[in-house]
Order: structure tokens, then sequence, then C-alpha cells
């Protein structure tokens, strides 16, 4: 209720949806499940005292049947059921013919294009608004995944939730811009009164003073568009979502360089205890006559790579 509180605050006269998980799907069983059918009293709570729509994770026709009771106005379905057809089939079923403002729901948790486009199609057949929320995978943006949805589904809002992107409170504001740069139509950003204290995901989560700067900062758009590339405009917006996977690619490209090293200084130190010398020629020609065969440029890089790993060896 505090934390409800100080977003309304926050926010002002910017519209948002209240979202609170009452059933946490976690891979591990030993971890916070949620507090569960309660948490769904504290939502019509919060409903009521501060007058601002409500959303909870629905992962199974059960969770839909006591959400629908408690009046809650839009559900959203995560990563790990919409990695399921059969699940959100289910949870489809179970929300025809009911009244809600909306159905929300995320990529899945393997980067499968078509598989988050099917089940949007199948949610649809409910005749709820649906929105796709990208969330990418493992901490990694995967642009290329909500660029697949633009494109083939331009009438869908694409909301971006920066928070599971990233898993980092401090990586928000930067993801945020994307926003206006990819001309996304919204966030999901979870937020706490309390991170240190939070029972999960308190890394990612921020405090609800900082909500109002992160939103402001940013050009939101009034009402979900319609996205073509007929304009110039737009022809800029393809170009920057191209951008946006070609630096994720190269942050990807980095971050596997770096780990190399990594493995070559315990490399450096199992020769050291074994009185190995760092280079093996023999163990050299191997290489590059594999790394040969894709090409002159792929022997250039490999050279640069093998010479820096030598030295992080040394």
């Amino acid at each position: 209720m505090f934390t409800a509180e100080q977003i309304k605050a926050s926010c002002g006269d910017i519209p948002f949806i209240f979202r609170a998980g009452a059933w946490k799907p976690r891979t591990s069983p030993h971890t916070f499940q949620g507090v569960g059918d309660e948490a769904l009293v504290w939502l019509q709570e919060v409903k009521a005292r501060f007058g601002i729509p409500v959303a909870t994770e629905v992962a199974t026709p059960e969770h839909v049947e006591k959400a629908l009771k408690a009046g809650i106005d839009y559900v959203w379905i995560g990563a790990r059921t919409s990695a399921s057809p059969i699940a959100v089939e289910a949870i489809t079923q179970a929300l025809k013919d009911h009244p809600l403002k909306g159905v929300l729901i995320k990529n899945p948790v393997n980067a499968d294009a078509q598989l988050w486009l099917g089940n949007i199609e199948r949610l649809e057949k409910t005749g709820i608004p649906v929105m796709a929320v990208h969330r990418g995978c493992n901490h990694q943006p995967c642009w290329s995944l909500a660029h697949a949805i633009r494109t083939q589904r331009p009438d869908i809002p694409l909301l971006l939730d920066p928070s599971h992107m990233s898993g980092n409170a401090a990586k928000v504001p930067e993801l945020m811009s994307k926003i206006e740069e990819l001309s996304l139509d919204g966030a999901m950003i979870e937020v706490h009164c309390d991170p240190a204290n939070a029972l999960s995901d308190n890394a990612q989560q921020i405090t609800p003073d900082r909500i109002n700067h992160l939103i402001t900062s940013i050009a939101l758009p009034d009402h979900p568009r319609l996205y073509t590339y007929e304009s110039p405009t737009q022809d800029l917006e393809e170009l920057n979502w191209l951008r946006a996977e070609i630096d994720e690619l190269d942050d990807r490209l980095w971050d596997t360089i770096a780990a190399r090293m990594e493995v070559s200084k315990r490399i450096g130190a199992w020769k050291k205890a074994h009185g190995v010398a760092p280079l093996q020629p023999e163990r050299y020609r191997q290489i590059a006559d594999k790394v040969q065969q894709k090409g002159d440029f792929a022997l250039r890089i490999w050279d640069l790579i093998h010479e820096e790993s030598l030295k992080q060896q040394e």
C-alpha cells in the first residue's frame, strides 16, 4: 500500500497501471512464490483507495478465475507461461466472455518471435485488447525479437520491460531511452518502496521517487499508434531498430572476448603449475588452420585475440 501511495504521488497526472504478482512462477521451489490469493485483496484495496487500475500475473485458468472474481482490471502472462502454447490456450479459454480492460503478454523465455506472435493471436480470440511486453531473454535485450513483432504486428501496442531486461536497477534509465528511440508505447517497470528488502528480484527494482523523472524524460505516445515504414521519420525508426540490434551484438562480442581472456588466465595458471610454456606451436597451428577456413578477416581477428591471450597467460 505504501508503494502504491508513493507511485501515485510520483506520477501525478501520468496514467499508469499498478501491477503486482499474487503468484510468482519461480525457477526454484525454495524461493519466494508470492503471497497467493490474499494478495488479490490487497490489489482490491489499492484500486479502491487510490482509484487506479490494477493488474496481476496469471499462469493457469484458476488464476484467471480468481483474478476476475477480485475485479482485477488487467492480467499479464509471464515469460515462462508464454513459452507454452498449451498454457496460453488454456488461459485464453478462461478469459473468453469476461470483461477485462486488457491482457499483456511477455515474450517467451526463448527468443522465438513466431511463438510470441502465435500467443498474441490466441489471446485476440477473446476480444480483449492485447499488449505485448518485451523483456528480453536472460538479461539480454534481444532487440531482433521485438523488431520482428513490431514489423509483423504494428497494430499491437509494444511495451518495454527494462527491469527484467537488465536485472539491474542502475541500467533501467538507459533502457528507458529506447522507448522514444524505437517508438515503443510504454513500459512495465518494477518498483518497490524498499528494494533492499524485497522478497524477489530486488536488484532490478527502483524506488517510487524515480518514476516521475524516468517517465517525463522520454516522449511517450498519447495512444498506441499504427506503425508503418512509409515516411522518412519512420524510416529513421527502422534504422534505430537495426542499430539497436548491432549494438547488442557488439556488446555480446566484447563480453565473449572478456570471458575468453578469463579462461586464458586459468590456462596460464595451469601451465605455470605444470611447467608448460604459454605458447604451444602445435596447438597454435591447429587452431590457425581451422580459423583460416573462415577467411583472412577471421584469421586477422583471431591473431589479435591469441596475442592478447598469451599476454594474459604470461
